[in-house]
């Protein structure tokens, strides 16, 4: 007995149906063309939009101005400051190299180094801590009111932050005039500079704690509640939940946080320091970017200040390479994938 197999009646048409295929796999592999992706996201483009002109005249085209770094630039050499960068002399590396000799510039650098390892060591924690506590609370009213509170201090401007500071552990703040009124001496915080670096480590924490237990609990937000119950099932207690289910969900917020972090190492704030400056003095206050200022912009040498700003910003985007490939030896993400 033989076996028939039955014919197609398209049998004809089966070589364009393949070319038709290979045609659409093709067209599949290009994705859409540039206009079709335009109107699929032109309200986010329109949306992003004012932001990218912001970065752009306020980040990326002062970057320009980096080239009176290697000039002795004098902007009376016309009406124009502008223009004055042409007819500026060329000194190539000369204000790199009076930078390096200045002991100042060094103290700065060893100052500001001092304030990032200690804010690492006792702000950075907090925030965690904070939000692994509110996330404990059961009570959404009371959760919701502590995340407030918390939050509120991140909208106050430094000049607010450091007079609540003043009013309370200044000479004549709260505290100092209680002790007085009971016999005991009083004390001024706010111009000890041997207690400075712990003094604006404690402002940042009261200003910015609130917004790092944000981000931590939106890590929280996408952790299932079916994992906390399956590890009760299984007799773990709320540490171990913690331990296990927790931590490891806010493992790469945190690794973010941290090579961000270090990118900021030598901008461990401006407005902050240069507030508090005269109450403690510069031995204690200075850092790079009040350097840059005071030696800079204030005496009004803008080659020396620029030398000095890039030689920062080189360093903290070498900081950000080296923390971003650590990240990924870790199995993180950090700020991008590799």
């Amino acid at each position: 007995m033989t076996s028939t197999v039955p014919r197609s009646k398209a049998g004809t048409k089966r070589a364009p149906a393949a070319s038709g295929s290979a045609t659409g796999r093709r067209e599949r592999t290009r994705g859409p063309g540039l206009r079709t992706k335009f109107r699929r996201d032109r309200t986010l483009i329109l949306m992003a939009l004012p932001v990218v002109l912001l970065l752009l005249v306020f980040n990326y085209i002062p970057i320009l101005g980096n080239v009176v770094a290697f000039q002795d630039y004098d902007p009376y050499l016309s009406d124009n400051g502008f223009i004055a960068v042409f007819q500026s002399p060329w000194v190539g590396f000369e204000q790199f190299q009076r930078v390096f000799e200045d002991s100042e510039f060094w103290h700065a650098v060893q100052n500001t180094f001092v304030l990032f390892f200690l804010q690492l060591v006792l702000f950075f924690p907090i925030p965690v801590a904070l939000a692994l506590l509110i996330n404990s609370v059961i009570r959404p009213r009371v959760r919701a009111v502590a995340q407030a509170i918390m939050y509120l201090p991140h909208f106050f401007s430094w000049v607010l932050v450091v007079t609540v500071f003043q009013q309370i552990f200044g000479g004549a703040g709260v505290l100092a005039q209680t002790l007085r009124e009971h016999g005991h001496p009083g004390f001024d915080i706010m111009t000890d500079p041997s207690v400075f670096k712990y003094l604006v480590t404690a402002e940042m924490v009261w200003k910015d704690a609130g917004w790092g237990v944000i981000v931590f609990l939106a890590a929280l937000a996408a952790v299932s509640n079916d994992l906390y119950e399956a590890a009760a099932m299984d007799g773990a207690g709320r540490w171990r939940r913690m331990w296990h289910i927790t931590l490891p969900a806010l493992r790469p917020v945190i690794a973010l946080l941290l090579v961000l972090r270090v990118g900021d190492a030598l901008t461990v704030g401006f407005e902050q320091f240069l507030l508090q400056r005269q109450a403690v003095g510069p031995d204690a206050s200075e850092v790079l970017d009040t350097y840059v200022w005071w030696n800079g912009i204030r005496n009004q040498d803008f080659s020396y200040a620029a030398a000095a700003g890039l030689i920062k910003g080189v360093v903290g985007l070498t900081l950000v390479l080296v923390a971003n490939k650590v990240a990924h030896l870790m199995g993180e993400q950090g700020v991008y994938e590799k």
